[in-house]
């Protein structure tokens, strides 16, 4: 018999941990299909030649590029997805980020939700993820109330950057950050943070802030790990998902029936399942009447500035504490990623940082810049003869991106750090991607509304 629930959460990372979270204790009969498992904690967790070089903890998985080459995608699959990788920073979008926007090189599109319709649901995602933070510190930051913990210190050198970036009228802040440390918090400085995952659950994940609290609070979830969401199975008029059909190695039955299926698998995952889901009397699969499931694929625009002075070291053991936001809104945010290791720089494209890598990260300042790339129905995600994912996407946006770098690459040099290295954007980076299922008010040009 096919098992039946109230409700069926379709992958275990950030989103669909936070669903299960909120569902707890509330008496429904919930199931979780996730592809991966529990993500081990193990020595490997921080060693930088497991997670960099070795890529010990990348998918068995082969997507294709627009010109039909094989690549391994940045996705993780794991309780928590993606986000047991993450770097902790937790930012809210600003009011105007709901806006439409216009660029030199095209325009955004507004949301059919706005900042306030979010703003209670930031509350209680900062307070399970223990973020950190200073409100009132970044003059960019939508009307909030107090983090729910104190920001971070920064260590010396960190502290003399921001005094630097003062004087030359930046507004350098606190960075809003998950990570349990300080007040009792058991971060353990040193470790790598930003890019691997955190083997003493410091950081708050998805896993650690939602999906661990919810089967802990409610044992009736359950969750079914190395399983894979293969096909939606529809009602018979073919208006509404009742069915989740499964493949994998995991103890999960062939199909799944539910009233409510939440579909969380990630940007590209989530539109390659409605892809291969055809209901009665649609053809390009379901919610796809406007022809938009898997188009307008988006990631950003991410280039890492490693920055050095020849006669300044950087000792910092945690560097993750700073950001300033004075270029927002005509370029984008800026903020210290976590500290550039040799491993890192080997495998640069740089022959200088690759001949000294060591000497190099010990004196660098790294920073992670980031700016909006845009909607663009051609950047798309389409499945090939065989099923599997091809995910075509083009950069755009990319001279407003590129002048926020070299603001940047001026202001840093202007606070003595003449020596800069840059890793600029690739259209394989997908660490931030959204999009494909565009949220609007208008099913011609939309996939769902704006309750998602």
């Amino acid at each position: 018999m096919i098992p039946h629930y109230d409700c069926v959460i379709i992958g275990a990372g950030m989103g669909g941990s936070a669903v299960a979270r909120a569902l707890a204790g509330t008496g429904l009969r919930v199931a979780i299909v996730e592809r991966g498992g529990p993500l081990k904690q193990e020595p490997q967790n921080w060693d930088p030649d497991a997670v960099i070089r070795d890529r010990r903890y990348d998918p068995d998985d082969r997507w294709y590029d627009g010109e039909d080459n094989p690549f391994v995608p940045r996705v993780y699959y794991n309780y928590g997805g993606s986000s047991k990788f993450f770097g902790g920073s937790a930012f809210r979008l600003r009011e105007r980020d709901f806006l439409s926007h216009t660029f030199p090189g095209g325009d955004t599109v507004e949301w059919p939700i706005t900042y306030q319709d979010l703003a209670p649901f930031y509350d209680e995602a900062e307070m399970a993820m223990h973020v950190h933070g200073l409100a009132g510190s970044d003059p960019t930051e939508p009307p909030r109330g107090q983090y729910p913990y104190a920001p971070l210190e920064h260590e010396p050198a960190i502290a003399d950057l921001a005094e630097r970036l003062s004087r030359r009228g930046v507004t350098p802040f606190p960075l809003p950050i998950a990570v349990h440390q300080g007040d009792g918090g058991h971060c353990r400085k040193g470790s790598p943070c930003d890019g691997f995952p955190c083997k003493i659950r410091a950081k708050y994940d998805g896993e650690n802030a939602f999906l661990r609290p919810a089967l802990r609070d409610d044992p009736s979830i359950t969750i079914f790990p190395y399983t894979t969401a293969h096909r939606l199975g529809f009602e018979t008029t073919g208006r509404r998902v009742t069915r989740v059909e499964t493949t994998g190695s995991g103890d999960a039955p062939e199909a799944i029936e539910a009233d409510v299926v939440v579909l969380a698998a990630g940007t590209v995952n989530s539109a390659a399942l409605l892809l291969r889901s055809t209901p009665p009397g649609a053809s390009r699969g379901p919610a796809n009447g406007s022809d938009q499931v898997g188009r307008n694929f988006m990631a950003h625009n991410n280039t890492v500035l490693t920055a050095l002075s020849p006669f300044r070291l950087n000792p910092t053991w945690f560097q993750k504490t700073l950001a300033f936001n004075d270029f927002y809104h005509d370029g984008g945010n800026v903020q210290m990623r976590g500290k550039i290791l040799p491993q890192n720089l080997r495998r640069s494209g740089s022959p200088v940082t690759r001949l000294f890598p060591r000497a190099i990260s010990r004196r660098s300042f790294d920073f992670w810049v980031m700016s909006e790339d845009l909607p663009d129905p051609e950047n798309r995600v389409l499945l090939r003869n065989d099923e599997s994912i091809q995910l075509i996407r083009h950069l755009n946006n990319g001279a407003t991106h590129k002048e926020l770098v070299k603001r940047v690459g001026r202001l840093l040099r202007e606070v003595s750090l003449p020596i800069i290295f840059d890793r600029p954007p690739s259209a394989a980076a997908i660490q931030h991607q959204v999009g494909t299922l565009r949220a609007g008010t208008n099913p011609d040009n939309s996939v769902v509304d704006g309750m998602g």
